[in-house]
C-alpha cells in the first residue's frame, strides 16, 4: 500500500532526519520535493499546494528552528498535517433509529461496488448485523449473478427481482428486509466507464425510493485525479455521506486517498485491501499517514492478530512448547494461521521502517506453498515422528506436493532447527513469557 509514494517521501525527508540544525533555506528545498513527490504521486495540484504552505508555515517556526531534533519535529508536523487532511478521525456509519438501515453504493463500472457491497455485508455480520444485498443493476446481468455468487460464498442473503427497473427492485428490497429481519440494506447499483446522464438519473431515483442513511461512493484507489473529478460530480448529484477506497492492495499511487477528503469534503470511510470478501478496513487517517511516512501500522496488525486468533489453540500450542512437543503438524498450524491473515507483504509492509528496506527484499508466497504442500504430503504419523523420513518416504512426499527431494530435505533441516530452538525456550517457562497474550507465527 503506497509502498513507492512512502519510498520517495522517505528520501525528502532524509536530509532533514538527524540533523542538528537546520535553516530556512533546506526545509524550504526539503517541501519543495516533498510536494514534487505528491504531485507525481496524482494528489490534486490545490491540495498538495495548500498541504505544503501549511506545513511550511509551521515548520518555520522559532521553537522548531531552535529544537534539540528539528528534522524529527518537522516529519512530525508533516505527519499531523497528513492526518489532517486525509481526515483527522475514523468517521462511523450512520445507522436507522429504525431498522432497516439503508446503505446505498454507487460508483462507476469497475471501481469494485458489487464486491465492495459484499465485503461491507461481510464486515457488518462481523458487527452483529444481519445485513441483506440488494442486485439493483438492471443493466449488466454479470452484476447481478456476480453479488448472488458473492452472497453464497459469504453466506449473506442476496435479493433480486426481474421486470423493474432498478428504484423498483430497491423498494421491494427494502420491504423484504422489514419482513425477513434484515436490519442493513446493501444496495448494489450499476454504474458507467464514464459519468453519464443516465446513470446519475438512474441512482437520484433509487435515493428518492428508499431514503438511505448512507450513500457511499466507490472509487478505485489507482485512477488518481480522475477520482476526484468523478467524486465532485456524484457528490453535486447524491451528496454521498462518506467515499470508498478499493484495491489498496494494488499499485496504488496514492493520489486519490490524500486528495479526495480535502478536494471534496467527504469523509472516506471504508479501504478495500484485497480481493477476498472479508478483506475490507474501517479507513483510520492517523494509521494511513503513519505507513505512508514509513511509521507502520502496528495497530492494524494487532488487530489482524487478534481478529485471527484462536485462542484455545493458543493455549494447546503454549503447553506444547512447555513441554517440547512442536511437531511439524504444529508448524503446518501456524503457517496456516499467519497466512490466513491477509498477504505477508502487507503484514510486513505494517512494520515501521519497511519503506527503507530494500526494494527487492520481498516475501515469498510461491515458497510458503511449497510447505504447505509438502507438509500435507505427509502422513499423520510422518508429521508428528518426522524422524522416521528414511529416502523412499522423502521421494514419495516430493512427488505428492510437486517439490524435490531437496525442498523435502531443506524443510526438514530447518525445522530440526526450529525444534531445537523450541527446546531451549521450553526450559524454565520462558515459552510460558514469551506466548502470553500473543501468537506465536512459525517461521518467522
Amino acid at each position: 500500500m503506497f509502498d513507492e509514494l512512502s519510498r520517495k517521501l522517505d528520501g525528502a525527508l532524509k536530509r532533514l532526519r538527524g540533523q542538528g540544525k537546520i535553516s530556512e533555506e533546506n526545509v524550504a528545498e526539503t517541501l519543495r520535493e516533498v510536494r514534487r513527490v505528491l504531485l507525481d504521486a496524482d494528489v490534486n495540484y490545490k491540495v498538495a499546494k495548500e498541504f505544503i504552505d501549511a506545513v511550511l508555515k509551521k515548520a518555520l517556526g522559532h521553537e522548531v528552528l531552535q529544537s534539540i531534533t528539528p528534522g524529527q519535529q518537522i516529519v512530525k508536523i508533516i505527519y499531523d498535517e497528513l492526518v489532517l487532511l486525509l481526515g483527522s478521525t475514523a468517521v462511523e456509519m450512520t445507522y436507522a433509529p429504525m431498522p432497516p438501515t439503508v446503505v446505498l453504493v454507487a460508483g462507476l463500472q469497475g471501481s469494485g461496488k458489487t464486491t465492495f457491497s459484499a465485503k461491507l455485508g461481510v464486515f457488518l455480520r462481523g458487527q452483529g448485523r444481519h445485513p441483506l444485498l440488494v442486485a439493483a443493476d438492471v443493466h449488466r446481468p454479470a452484476a447481478v449473478d456476480q453479488l448472488e455468487a458473492l452472497g453464497a460464498s459469504a453466506g449473506i442473503p442476496v435479493y433480486r427481482e426481474e421486470g423493474l427497473d432498478a428504484a423498483g427492485i430497491a423498494g421491494r428490497g427494502v420491504d423484504y428486509a422489514k419482513k425477513n429481519a434484515r436490519d442493513v440494506v446493501i444496495i448494489d447499483t450499476a454504474g458507467r466507464l464514464h459519468v453519464d446522464e443516465e446513470m446519475m438519473q438512474e441512482v437520484v431515483a433509487i435515493k428518492a425510493a428508499v431514503q438511505p442513511q448512507e450513500i457511499l461512493f466507490v472509487v478505485d484507489a489507482m485512477t488518481g485525479q480522475d477520482a476526484v473529478n468523478t467524486a465532485t460530480v456524484f457528490n453535486e448529484q447524491l451528496a454521498f455521506t462518506g467515499a470508498v477506497l478499493t484495491k489498496m492492495d494494488g499499485d496504488a499511487r496514492g493520489g486519490a486517498a490524500i486528495s479526495l477528503r480535502a478536494a471534496v469534503g467527504k469523509p472516506i470511510k471504508f479501504i478495500g485491501v484485497g480481493e477476498k470478501t472479508d478483506a475490507l478496513e474501517r479507513f483510520h487517517p492517523e494509521r494511513l499517514a503513519s505507513r505512508i511516512l514509513g511509521l507502520g501500522d502496528v495497530v492494524s496488525l494487532v488487530e489482524k492478530v487478534q481478529k485471527n486468533l484462536d485462542v484455545e489453540g493458543a493455549a494447546r500450542f503454549e503447553t506444547k512448547i512447555r513441554k517440547s512437543e512442536f511437531t511439524l503438524e504444529d508448524f503446518l498450524e501456524q503457517l496456516q494461521e499467519v497466512r490466513n491473515m491477509g498477504p505477508l507483504e502487507q503484514l510486513v509492509g505494517m512494520l515501521p521502517g519497511m519503506n527503507r528496506a530494500p526494494q527487492q527484499v520481498t516475501v515469498d508466497e510461491r515458497a510458503l506453498g511449497r510447505i504447505e504442500a509438502i507438509i500435507q504430503s505427509m502422513t499423520r504419523e510422518e508429521r508428528r515422528r518426522p524422524t522416521i523420513l528414511n529416502g523412499s518416504r522423502r521421494k514419495r512426499i516430493a512427488l505428492g506436493s510437486g517439490t524435490s527431494v531437496q525442498d523435502v530435505n531443506r524443510l526438514l533441516k530447518q525445522f530440526e532447527q526450529m525444534q531445537r530452538m523450541v527446546k531451549t525456550l521450553g526450559k524454565g517457562g520462558r515459552a510460558a513469557r514469551m506466548m502470553k497474550g500473543m501468537k506465536f507465527p512459525a517461521g518467522f
